[in-house]
């Protein structure tokens, strides 16, 4: 079976086996497992699996001498609910080097009667760590989430995302507390010739990002984390009014989102019906004013909290035409998202030719406490379709503005 990302799939073997494959290349891969609670957090250092630390205690999950991830499900500890499976460039930023330069790579997942799945990893650009995959409880049973979303900042900024914290490498200290964890590593003589050392996110010197990211369809890229929360995430549409020789008459273009948070709470922010949302109380969405015209130069803008991002699962961005024939092509709608030492991100809703009324956007969801952008630009017919196509679950009823 080959995978998509964003695709669940139940895990019925007991004893899997996942590589991280991928043709000869100059970039030197390393991959890591973190076992976590409900909340993306490990419980303790003994819950990341990496090359420094082999097998976790419990016997559930093993590293192997080839980067691969070996896990025995009936062995899991009762607090772990998720293993997240990694992949990091060893020196990416000195060597300058991120995932956009492999590619036909896969993720596979093997069991006792050989492959059970395939998922290729591509459309990277700017990132030096991916989230492969997930292994995850639900109800009792496993399952695999094919996630593929990366972000800067190598290894030294996944363990922070999920709760471990490194420091440099020194000689062991003489006093007899327990250290914090130490991603140095010596290469034997064989495979391992070089010594690592992940510095400290508050000293790391890294190469800066791009300043724009542009997405395609199907894309996905990683808002960067820095520190323990995300910085405000700032959503923006902007568009034109169609001239009138066109005849093509004003349009009144709203931009909006469908929110879910790890609570189960479903719902909308939009200017209908005067959903604005809320910044500091759930959803932790806001949505600031209302453009009825396409001339108001900032645009309509959606922020989102980064602070309580660990309370949120997804967000659906989309836009619809409240007033006014339908015309994507004339209405050149722009979306930016904008957060703190991540790259802008642009999405063009470039894909015209559509009379329908209600276009979704970007899809954002969570990935161990930030958050993955793609692309979605798809058309329907209004939002109660393009609710039941995202799974989303709401009742619609007709609304107006004031």
């Amino acid at each position: 079976m080959q995978l998509s990302k964003g695709q669940k799939i139940p895990l019925n073997e007991n004893f899997l086996t996942i590589k991280f494959q991928r043709p000869d290349s100059a970039l030197e891969i390393d991959t890591a497992a973190f076992l976590t609670d409900g909340g993306g957090k490990v419980a303790g250092d003994e819950d990341f699996v990496f090359y420094g630390n082999a097998r976790h205690n419990s016997g559930a999950v093993t590293h192997k001498d080839d980067d691969a991830i070996e896990i025995d499900l009936s062995r899991i500890p009762r607090h772990v609910e998720k293993i997240s499976l990694t992949a990091t460039i060893y020196d990416a930023d000195k060597r300058r080097q991120n995932f956009s330069m492999i590619r036909g790579a896969a993720l596979k997942i093997l069991g006792a009667s050989g492959e059970v799945a395939s998922f290729p990893l591509e459309n990277f650009t700017v990132e030096t760590a991916i989230v492969l995959g997930e292994v995850y409880r639900y109800k009792g049973a496993w399952k695999f989430n094919a996630t593929g979303a990366g972000f800067s900042g190598g290894l030294a900024a996944l363990c922070n995302n999920f709760g471990i914290e490194v420091k440099d490498a020194q000689p062991p200290p003489p006093e007899p507390e327990r250290p914090k964890i130490n991603t140095s590593r010596e290469r034997s003589k064989s495979t391992r010739r070089e010594k690592i050392v992940i510095p400290p996110p508050p000293t790391r010197e890294e190469p800066p990002p791009p300043k724009k990211v542009e997405l395609r369809k199907g894309q996905k890229v990683s808002l960067v984390k820095k520190g323990s929360t995300l910085g405000e995430i700032v959503i923006n549409l902007n568009w034109r009014q169609p001239q009138q020789k066109s005849g093509f008459k004003g349009i009144d273009l709203d931009l909006a989102c469908l929110f879910e948070l790890k609570d189960g709470t479903i719902g909308a922010v939009q200017a209908l019906g005067n959903h604005f949302g809320s910044l500091d109380y759930p959803p932790y969405i806001v949505l600031d004013g209302d453009d009825r015209t396409g001339e108001v130069a900032s645009g309509e803008t959606i922020r989102v909290n980064g602070r309580f991002a660990d309370k949120i699962r997804r967000i659906l961005i989309y836009t619809f035409i409240y007033r006014g024939a339908a015309n994507w092509e004339e209405a050149k709608g722009v979306v930016t998202v904008n957060c703190p030492g991540s790259p802008e991100l642009i999405v063009r809703m470039d894909e015209y030719g559509s009379r329908k009324h209600t276009c979704a956007i970007a899809l954002l969801e969570n990935v161990g406490g930030t958050f993955s952008v793609e692309k979605v630009v798809e058309f329907f017919d209004d939002s109660e379709k393009m609710d039941k196509a995202f799974d989303w679950g709401l009742r619609w009823t007709v609304g107006r503005k004031d």
